[in-house]
């Protein structure tokens, strides 16, 4: 192909791929679970998937079943509950005044998680963490889980 009929080929295949719906790249996050939610999912189906992959990499008693209750009965698997007085945050309900020392503790400065309680995979990896060092301690009991 020559001339004119090449260029008419080009310039259809650019203005095909120009008018083309892009998918958006995800934005490269280090460390575990690092999930993007689709663009169709409700948070709760996001927080499930969050729970899951943490528990396959830090195994809990009960398992992502059990965690998924305890997040449940704790938030309702919301990721920005906060109780009425203010002094438990997240997911699994941290007591505000020690999730600065359970991030320190159970988290790795290279995943460069956000630091809020409110977040949820960061809630979530510090929870599962805790709980697979420690068990459900502070959980116990929650719930019927």
């Amino acid at each position: 192909m020559r001339g004119p009929t090449r260029s008419v080929a080009i310039a259809g295949v650019l203005l095909t791929l120009l008018a083309s719906p892009t998918v958006a790249a995800a934005e490269h996050r280090p460390g575990p679970c690092a999930l993007d939610r689709a663009e169709d999912e409700d948070v709760r189906r996001y927080v499930k998937r969050l729970i899951r992959c943490a528990t396959e990499e830090w195994p809990v008693p009960g398992g992502a079943g059990k965690a998924i209750c305890i997040a449940d009965a704790e938030s309702h698997l919301n990721p920005k509950a906060i109780s009425e007085d203010g002094s438990y945050l997240g997911l699994f309900q941290h007591a505000a005044d020690v999730w600065a020392d359970r991030y320190r503790d159970w988290t790795e400065t290279e995943w460069e998680l956000d630091e809020r309680a409110l977040n949820a995979r960061t809630n979530t990896i510090v929870t599962i963490r805790m709980v697979s060092g420690n068990g459900w301690g502070p959980w116990r009991g929650v719930g019927d889980c």
